[in-house]
This record gives structure tokens, sequence and C-alpha cells, in this order.
């Protein structure tokens, strides 16, 4: 029996969930979930969670990301990605570095920023995405997001297959959970008032977890599931603490223990090195959030 957190390099052409249903065949399993999706034509990390594991995934969820992307502007596209119809060509045939990089600026930190409208964001109960394909304006209201870091690695300029004069940009960004890249995209291309959209998206980390550390779908099928164990985890994902033999035994049980002083959620470690619980402080003592070794 499998426990624990699968790496997953996803490959362009397959839905996230596609790969979810490949990895409970691996691992022989239905109680396989994930810390966040990636678009069909993206590629890269996807943190799964195996089992027990899949408790984990909440902490996971809101990490950091980092992404390498690259932007065509001078096109615009109904998804703000390759993926759409091509909605608006004003063109963008060259434009200064300086140019580039103020706009580049004015979407680093902490922003607002509207997401794309074919998201799988609800409006009324209803996939925007949805809502969208049926023929509906949707219009969804800006939230709050931070982008760490925005770099241009590379710029090129070309002409699309239609004639237009476009620039493509090779970025890395690391930002927060939430953020649409590919509404980076669109609205760097507003920002150099002209237009812009997603062609190529792959992520690289989620936390402190590297798409160096992923298995293929074709290693996982030939060399078979390999999992970072909770305790492993756990240790990376969240600030720790050490328990004594009692304090062990208590959690186990699921009672509390003296206050770890620490602001959050914290993991809470045996005396031998395992995981047996999420516990966070209130008021003088700390208690159980999440008992993942139980009596």
């Amino acid at each position: 029996m499998i426990d624990g957190i699968v790496l997953v390099d996803k490959p362009d052409g397959l839905t996230s969930h596609d790969v979810v249903a490949r990895v409970r065949r691996f691992a022989g399993t239905k109680k396989v979930g994930h810390a966040g999706t990636l678009d069909p034509m993206a590629t890269g990390l996807l943190v799964l969670g195996v089992n027990r594991a899949t408790r984990l995934l909440t902490y996971l969820v809101g990490a950091d990301k980092t992404y390498l992307a690259t932007i065509r502007l001078g096109q615009g596209t109904v998804s703000d990605d390759a993926e759409g119809e091509v909605t608006a060509t004003p063109g963008l045939p060259e434009t200064d570095d300086e140019a580039v990089r103020s706009a580049v600026a004015g979407l680093t930190g902490a922003i607002e920023q509207v997401p794309s409208a074919v998201s799988a964001i609800k409006v009324d109960g209803k996939r925007s995405y949805a809502r969208v394909r049926a023929g509906e304006d949707v219009n969804l209201p800006a939230r709050p997001v931070t982008v760490h870091a925005f770099e241009v690695l590379a710029r090129r300029p070309g002409v699309a297959a239609d004639g237009t004069p476009v620039q493509d940009l090779d970025v890395e960004v690391r930002c927060s959970s939430g953020t649409y890249v590919r509404a980076l995209a669109r609205d760097l291309g507003a920002a150099l008032d002209s237009a812009g959209h997603l062609t190529a998206l792959r992520r690289t980390q989620v936390g402190d977890f590297d798409v160096a550390e992923a298995q293929t779908l074709t290693e996982l099928a030939d060399d078979g599931v390999r999992a970072l164990g909770m305790s492993e985890v756990a240790r990376r994902t969240l600030p720790d603490r050490d328990l004594t033999d009692a304090e062990t035994t208590e959690l186990r049980y699921g009672r509390r223990v003296p206050p770890s002083g620490r602001d959050g959620v914290v993991a809470a470690f045996a005396p031998d090195g395992h995981v047996v619980a999420l516990v966070t402080d209130r008021g003088d003592v700390a208690r159980p959030v999440l008992v993942l070794d139980p009596a």
C-alpha cells in the first residue's frame, strides 16, 4: 500500500485528471488527489497525494509556483492561450527593451488580476469556461495575487501564421497560488498597447518540490510509482517541532500538548523522526488539526 506524495511530469495534450486516472491505475488505488491542476497544453509538475497522503494536499495547494512560459505579444485569444480562437491582431512589430521591462515591472509584486474568462472559476454555480463556450459574456472580478518574480529570458520578433507581426517572449514567473500566467500574458500585451497570449507553459516548482524530482508517465508505467513519504513531505512543507515520547502518545490519541510558540500549522515529529500530527497553537495549548499516526 502506497501512502505518499507522487511528483509527476505531465506531458502536453493530457488533462490533469487524465494523469490522476493513470496514477490510480499504476498505484492500484482510487484514492489519488491533486494539489492543483495544469491546463492540457501545459507541461510540468503535478503534485499528487496517494491514499492517506491525500490529507496533506490541503497544505500544498496554496504553495507558490514557478513556471517557464512563452508569451506571444501582438495577438490575443479568447482563452488567453494558444488553445483559444484568435480574437485580436493589433500586432507588435517592434518595441524596445525598456518598454518591456516597464510593462513587466507593472505586473510584478502584489497586484489585482482578472482571471481568464475561460477558466474553471464558478459563476453562479457554473464554470466560467462553460458560460463562455455557451456564448455568454463573462466578466470575472479581479482578485489579489502576488507575482514574486517575472523575468524575461529571451525576446524574438516574428510573424504569426496570419501575417501579424509579433514578439515572442520566453519568461520565468514565480507567483502565489491562484495566479493565472495566461492572464499575465494578456495583461502584458495590453500594457504595451497591443494584445498577448500564452503559447507554452511549463510548471517547474510547487513549493519546495521541483520537476527534476518527478517521474514521467512512461517511468511510472515501467518503474512503478515512487512516492515521497508523509514525514518527508511534512518536513519540507511546514514548520516543524520535535515531540517527547509523552507528547507523541498524547497527540496519537488526539489530545492537546504544550504550545509550540509558532504561528500557523506546525508538523509535529516523534523522537524517531516520523510525523505524528499537524498542530496549531490555541492559547496555552497546541491542538491537533490532523492526526497522521493515530493510536
